[in-house]
Formats: C-alpha cells, structure tokens, sequence
C-alpha cells in the first residue's frame, strides 16, 4: 500500500480532520492573542500621547452627555468647583503594589452646577476593618483640580458593597445616588493636583506602564502548534505506512541514503596514519 491510499483511509481522514481542527483553534487563538496585542499598543499610543498634554476644559473633549472617546482617555482637564465632602464614596477591591485597599471618589460641584466624580486616589485597608483607617480630607472651600479623563466602568453582577463603598465606578448609578446638581456621565477624573494642595492626599494614580504584554509571543507560539499539528500527523502517517510495508514485504522499509564520503572519523585516522608515516 503506498502511503497516499493509507493516508486515504477512512481512520487516516479522520485524523487529519481532527488536526485540521486542531490547526484551526490554534490560528484562531493566535488572531485573538495579535488582536489584545493590537489593544495594547493601541493602548500605550494613547497614553502616551494624551498623559502629558496641556490641559483643556472639560466639555472641548466631552460635549453633551457623551461618552469619552477611546482616544481622548488621560486627557488633561482643569476643572473649577468645590468638593461635596459629605457624598465622598469609596470604591471597594482596589490592589495596589499587592496590598489590598480602595479609591476615594469625591463629587466636585461645578461652577457650571454640574457635578462631577473625581477619584483622588488610593488609599490603604484598615489594620482591625474592611475600610480605611483614615482618608485624608480634600480641600475646603473653591479649588481647581488637574485631572485625566476615564470612562466609566461596567457594573459587576452579584457584587453588593456596605454603606458609603460601592463596588465599581459606574457613573449612571453613581448619578442616581449623588445629589447636587446633574452628574457627568462621560467620564470621570483620575486627580493629578489640587490648588489649593491639601497636607495629605491619598496616593495619586500611576502613568501606565507601556507594556505591550506577552501576546506577540503567544501569537507565534498558536501559530507554531497549528504547523506542528501537521508535522506530527505527517511523522505518525509515515510510521505507520513504514510498519505496513515491513510486514508486507518482510523487509525493512527503504530509508534515506546515507551521505556519501569517508565519515569525520575516518578522515581523522587518515590523518593521524599520513603523520605516523612521516
């Protein structure tokens, strides 16, 4: 049997259909692997060209009740009010460098009379309590703030939060709790810096790292175990059709012929027999 009518059976087919599905998860794991790549450094573009802009108003990136753009995430906005410090929230299951804690979120009374969330920062777990040990107090009285736009985050099914902490920054319902005036819903604001500068503030929020991740490498990795699918079902194809024609014919299946020469060895007793006659 030749090994084009083994690989022609019907078990043969099969196997190389499995591979072929095999082969086809594996591209697909290797496109979604190059699309969170393409994310990412789409991702860092925008970091690094909105993070260290000049500042602008508010409603030149967020007309309207829209939501922030993809593009216009970290923009600098510079931002005029007065904190409504008896509404301040605190966002649970917020790590940082490992250590468990949350994010301040204080709603800024606009001189527009519209509201808006900043989240001042972070600030540690308590020692005895699920909750800080203190949050430093923001200023008091008119202030203006430096602050880089976020959006908005989905809400997370079956998670609830005590009294004053919510679980995650979702600004429709934080515009439904928050009284004062209308809430932006846009986006919120990561707080750079306030005038007047408070003594203490939480810790303020980091410059994302460019890090593209692992997803370039485990694009060529998918795309490597989809060829190796292939190449394993060649290797078993072909030891099964050398088996065959073993027990066909009694005789070892013909193999590659060797290289044609004197081996490295034999050259080097040739050289060593040239030496001793001299």
């Amino acid at each position: 049997m030749s090994i084009l009518s083994l690989a022609l059976t019907r078990r043969w087919l099969g196997w190389l259909a499995v591979t072929t599905l095999f082969a086809v998860v594996c591209v697909g794991l290797a496109q979604w692997q190059w699309a969170r790549r393409v994310e990412a450094v789409a991702e860092i573009r925008v970091v690094a060209q909105n993070w260290d802009a000049a500042p602008v108003a508010l409603r030149e990136v967020l007309p309207g009740d829209a939501p922030l753009a993809p593009d216009a995430e970290w923009t600098p906005v510079v931002l005029e009010g007065e904190y409504l410090v008896d509404q301040q929230l605190l966002v649970r299951n917020r790590p940082l460098t490992g250590r468990p804690g949350f994010e301040v979120l204080t709603p800024l009374l606009l001189d527009t009379g519209e509201v808006f969330i900043v989240d001042r920062g972070w600030v540690p777990t308590g020692e005895a309590q699920d909750s800080p040990d203190a949050v430093p107090a923001p200023p008091a009285g008119p202030v203006e703030v430096l602050v880089r736009l976020k959006p908005g985050e989905p809400t997370i099914a079956g998670r609830g939060a005590p009294e004053g902490q919510i679980a995650t920054i979702h600004l429709p319902e934080l515009a439904e709790r928050v009284e004062g005036g209308p809430v932006v819903t846009g986006a919120y604001g990561l707080l750079d810096s306030e005038t007047p500068a408070p003594a203490e503030r939480p810790v303020a929020a980091l410059r994302p790292a460019p890090d593209e991740g692992p997803h370039l490498s485990y694009t060529f990795q998918w795309y490597l175990f989809a060829l190796l699918g292939f190449v394993g079902y060649g290797w078993a194809l072909r030891q099964e059709h050398r088996g065959l024609h073993e027990e066909e014919t009694g005789e070892p299946a013909p193999r590659r012929p060797r290289r044609s020469g004197p081996t490295d060895d034999e050259v080097e007793d040739a050289i060593v027999e040239r030496q001793g006659a001299q």
